[in-house]
């Protein structure tokens, strides 16, 4: 039995039953011509999301992905050094003088993993240095994403690769040139970076583009769809809620005409009582303007790391 009839055999109730609705739903979305606008939070990417996400692209099912600076980075940093990355099976019992000695070691805990500095961030910095100093040096402005993309096309690089590209969400989006929107960049790893090396004069600051550019040309990619568009956000803060507003700018503060998002669901743990947008229902959005009563609405109050495979897998038929 496949992951599509293991879920919709026994996945009834509760969670369960959501995600078996939503995954019905997305996938009859999907199957009458509609796409998907994926938003990523948290640590997607170092969970390896990108084994599932990335056959999603290739298979023409998304249509674009706003994600945070850290999905970015961490999905390349796998690529790249993914054999160097150690898992830390008792990380919950972990005591103060384990951690300094994961510090020393140049290792960054995320939960259970460690990604090598040296391989992954290091190895990376020296590609997008390349990348912002030429920018830098030739008065070039771009995107956060478009700086990676333009390491992913560099032979050294890639040759050095030791993960497995295939694997990669962000080296598929390469591939088909699919539109990534990744705002507040400059609170990841690499922004940090990108900061450091601009306060040392290496590179000039305006080289990179800000989330304002981010917003034009999510506004320019909305108003350009020709197929109906599933939002589906995986986890929250501001890789879902800067791509979801971009309606109620157009239809409210530009005064066009716009279809609102035709599909919702939410994979996430937070709770609305806390009065944190990432944990807002979807039936708030439709004040907003951003949904309307007719949108299928969808929330799994659940483990995205889990969630979101079998999601992917079951639209994938696997």
């Amino acid at each position: 039995m496949g992951i599509r009839g293991m879920v919709e055999s026994y996945f009834h109730h509760f969670n369960a039953g959501e995600l078996a609705r939503m995954s019905a739903s997305l996938h009859k979305h999907i199957e009458s011509g509609g796409k998907l606008c994926i938003t990523l939070a948290g640590a997607m990417s170092t969970a390896g999301i990108g084994q599932l996400l990335a056959p999603l692209i290739r298979e023409g099912h998304v249509a674009g992905i706003s994600c945070t600076g850290a999905n970015l980075e961490e999905d390349v940093f796998r690529m790249m050094a993914r054999p160097y990355y150690a898992s830390i099976e008792n990380w919950r019992s972990l005591s103060l003088e384990d951690e300094t000695k994961l510090f020393e070691q140049k290792m960054n805990r995320v939960t259970d993993v460690c990604i090598p500095e040296e391989q992954a961030v290091r190895e990376l910095e020296t590609h997008l240095m390349d990348a912002w100093k030429h920018a830098s040096m030739n008065s070039i402005r771009n995107l956060p994403h478009q700086y990676f993309f333009e390491a992913l096309r560099s032979e050294s690089m890639m040759n050095n690769c030791d993960g497995d590209r295939q694997s990669s969400w962000v080296y598929a989006a390469f591939e088909l040139d699919l539109p990534i929107f990744v705002p507040g960049w400059e609170d990841s790893t690499m922004g940090n970076i990108f900061a450091a090396r601009s306060l040392e004069g290496h590179i000039k600051s305006d080289c990179v583009l800000s989330g304002i550019e981010y917003m034009k040309k999510l506004a320019e990619w909305y108003q350009a769809q020709t197929t109906p568009l599933a939002f589906l956000q995986i986890g929250g803060g501001i890789a879902g809620d800067f791509p979801v507003c971009v309606v109620p700018m157009l239809n409210q503060d530009l005064e066009r005409d716009v279809p609102l998002w035709s599909w919702f669901g939410q994979i996430s743990e937070s709770r609305p009582s806390y009065g944190g947008y990432s944990g807002a229902p979807p039936s708030e959005k439709i004040t907003w303007g951003k949904i309307d009563a007719k949108t299928p609405m969808f929330v799994v109050e659940s483990d995205a790391t889990i969630v979101a495979p079998l999601l992917f897998a079951y639209i994938l038929n696997l």
